[in-house]
This record gives structure tokens, C-alpha cells and sequence, in this order.
């Protein structure tokens, strides 16, 4: 099956995770990615994340690249500046997080490009959005994204010693990166059916404030600074909790009709007696019956083991899951299925894993490939620019080219 996006061309001139995870993105979809990097490279190659990296493969890299074809340009040198608009005459898709100043100077911004490419669809992702006090200032996932879009002192219980930190690299900026990808594969669609570019701008709140609209909405409407989140918090729905089992897991529960499902999970657990009790006999009643219905669902959970709750509640129709470490996710029945985690070549010898796009067409996953190597095709890129032998050797010997 042909990719949705085989065919169109994206020029990238970003760094770091969020940019470059969306032009992963576009990768995977089909699109001729090329990246621009600078001769020293893009900084994430190399680096080191918290004791995390213990591959010879950089994973950060390779996750947030694949697919695309590198070149290095230094954009601070005149010569450098015309390549890169050499590449942009056949491009669809310019793609960059440089900040405003420096896109300015190189005269790579918005107005810029456009004004000479008037059908390109000119991308940015921005920290905190392209108007304001704060756009001209970079933004980063841990400190804009998680922190100041509220969603760390959402999460964090009243009393912590320190705020909850991100579960991982680059949660945010892939968050982002998908928005972004989105939003350019719209600015394409007004494209074919217009002839008309745009600009487009995703920013790392903005993301996150979309994750946290509800919440946002309410506090707004209602005054609330901060939402409280005590140690304990206060069961509701028995059917809507997380429960631990004999062999100290946790299976989570999400049963929203909880009347719809309570006697069929309570006879498929064995116990109809709960089914038949008049205190929990609705929703309302167990409500009000909150703590004894708690008691007999933890004690009941704590009696089994992850593997016999499995069995258990596969025989009945509510809504529930196993709380899964990261680790056990590759091995997922669900996940195998859809191929969404796949075994790439490095190229030498070496296979790495990645993770899928979760878009599929036609039922299938888009195929990922490996990143590339710094300006490992530099080369055949200028070639196909027109640049011979003689004026290629001229770019490297200035250092316009690495």
C-alpha cells in the first residue's frame, strides 16, 4: 500500500525533539524528509539522558528522525543560505523550532519564505505560541509543556515534597509533534483544494492545554486554582478504581455504567452475594455504602492473582485493564498484532525498536526506518540540486558543507 504522503517534501531546519518528532512523523507517512542540520549537528545526537542510554544505538535519535535524509548546511554563511533555498524551490513543507531571532537573521521566517515560496505550508513549533511577551523564547517538554501547562501539580498529591516529573523523555515534545504533523497535513489538504500555503504554529502549552481542557475549562469557569489531590482520594464508583491483587499488581477498573455491570462482574468474580446485597443493590446505595463496598472489592481483588483476574474478568462485559510496565508493552497481544512495535535495521547488523505511528491506513502501520547519519547524504542531495562534482568540493572546502 502506497503511504499517504509519498511525494511531498519537507525541508527541516529544527533540532532537539518536538520539531523533528513531527517530521518523524511525516517520515513514516511517506514524506521525503530532508533534514538540515548544522556541520557540528543536531544536539540531540549524543545525548546522554539521565543515566538512561547504555545502547551503542541512540534511541532519542533514531525515534524522533527516522526516516530522513540528512545534510549539513551552516545557514550563518551566505552560500549555505542559497542551498537551503535551492532545496526549498520543490518543497511542500518547511519545518523548523529556530527562534524567532534567529530565523529572522538568517531571513528563514515566516514572511520570508513565503514571500518567495507563496504555496508552502510554513510550519513552527514554538514554546508558549508565535505572538505574546514570551515568542521569541525557546520552550522545553519537562518545563513548559509539563510544568507550566499545569499538568505536573494536576497530577502531584497535596503534601508532596516536590512536584511529579515527566514519566519519560520527549513526553511532551511527541505529544506536540503529533499536533504539529496534524496540522500541516491539514494545511496540505486547504492546499490541494485551494493552491493556498499557509502557516501554521504549534506550541508545547498550547499542546498541553489541550490534554488539559476539561480541567482548564472548569478552574476557569469556577474560580479553582488548584484542584485538590489527596493521598486517599475518595472512592465514588466502585467500578471506576484501581485494585491490587495477590501477587502485588494492579488491575484498573472503568466501568462507567456501573448498574449495567455490577451483577455480571459479581457472579464472574464469584461472588453473587454482593449482586444480591440491598446495600449495593444500585448506584446510588453503594455510594452511599462507599466504604463497605471498597472493603469487599479490595479484600476480593487481594484473593487472586493478576493472572486468575484476567481469566475472571474476561467472563463478564465491564471495562478494565492491567496497570502494564513499560517493559511488558513490546510482548502485548494487542500490540504484536498491530505491529506497533517494530524491529528496524540500523544498517550494521544491529536491530533497534521502535515504536509504530499510531496512524494506520488500510489497517496497516507505516513502516519506520532508521535515522540518518550526519550529512550522509549531503552529497546526492546537492546533486540533485544541480551542484556538480567541482562545486561540491567548493561548498566542503569553505565550510558550507560538512
Amino acid at each position: 500500500m502506497s503511504r499517504p504522503l509519498e511525494g511531498f517534501k519537507v525541508v527541516e531546519v529544527a533540532m532537539w525533539a518536538m520539531v523533528p518528532s513531527c517530521g518523524g512523523v511525516l517520515s513514516d507517512l511517506g514524506a521525503d524528509v530532508i533534514k538540515v542540520e548544522p556541520p557540528s549537528g543536531d544536539p540531540l545526537r549524543g545525548l546522554q539522558i539521565g543515566g538512561m542510554d547504555k545502547s551503542k544505538v541512540d534511541l532519542s535519535w533514531e525515534s524522533y528522525n527516522r526516516g530522513k535524509r540528512s545534510i549539513t548546511l551552516d545557514l550563518k554563511m551566505e552560500e549555505g543560505r542559497e542551498v537551503l533555498m535551492k532545496l526549498c524551490e520543490g518543497a511542500d513543507v518547511f519545518l523548523t523550532n529556530l527562534l524567532p531571532p534567529a530565523r529572522k537573521k538568517m531571513e528563514i521566517d515566516a514572511d520570508s519564505i513565503c514571500a518567495r515560496f507563496p504555496n508552502i505550508v510554513y510550519a513552527s513549533g514554538s514554546g508558549t505560541g508565535p505572538s505574546g511577551p514570551e515568542a521569541a523564547k525557546g520552550g522545553y517538554d519537562s518545563i513548559t509543556y509539563w510544568a507550566r501547562g499545569g499538568i505536573s501539580s494536576t497530577m502531584t498529591f497535596d503534601g508532596a515534597e516536590r512536584p511529579v516529573a515527566t514519566p519519560g523523555p520527549a513526553f511532551g515534545d511527541t505529544m506536540s509533534g503529533a499536533m504539529l504533523a496534524g496540522a500541516i497535513c491539514a494545511a496540505l489538504a486547504k492546499r490541494e483544494r485551494t493552491g493556498e500555503g499557509s502557516v501554521v504554529d504549534v506550541s508545547l502549552l498550547g499542546t498541553a492545554m489541550w490534554s488539559m481542557q476539561r480541567l482548564i475549562a472548569q478552574s476557569t469557569m469556577d474560580g479553582i486554582v488548584k484542584f485538590p489531590k489527596p493521598q486517599k482520594q475518595p472512592a465514588f464508583n466502585p467500578l471506576v478504581e484501581t485494585y491490587r491483587t495477590k501477587d502485588d499488581r494492579f488491575v484498573a477498573l472503568c466501568m462507567l455504567q456501573a448498574d449495567k455491570y455490577w451483577d455480571g462482574f459479581c457472579k464472574a468474580a464469584g461472588r453473587p452475594d454482593l449482586a444480591a446485597n440491598p446495600d449495593f443493590a444500585d448506584s446510588a446505595l453503594r455510594r452511599e455504602n462507599i466504604d463497605a463496598c471498597m472493603a469487599e472489592l479490595t479484600a476480593l481483588f487481594a484473593s487472586h492473582t493478576l493472572a486468575e483476574w484476567r481469566e475472571i474478568l474476561g467472563r463478564q462485559d465491564g471495562q478494565w485493564d492491567v496497570v502494564q510496565h513499560v517493559g511488558e508493552i513490546h510482548k502485548d497481544p494487542q500490540v504484536v498484532a498491530n505491529d506497533m512495535v517494530q524491529t528496524v535495521d540500523y544498517g550494521d547488523g544491529t536491530t533497534i525498536p521502535l515504536v509504530a505511528l499510531p496512524w494506520m491506513f488500510g489497517g496497516e502501520t507505516m513502516k519506520a526506518k532508521r535515522s540518518p547519519d550526519l550529512g550522509a547524504d549531503s552529497d546526492s542531495i546537492l546533486e540533485s540540486l544541480g551542484y556538480d562534482e567541482d562545486g561540491i568540493i567548493d561548498l566542503k572546502v569553505k565550510g558550507v558543507v560538512f
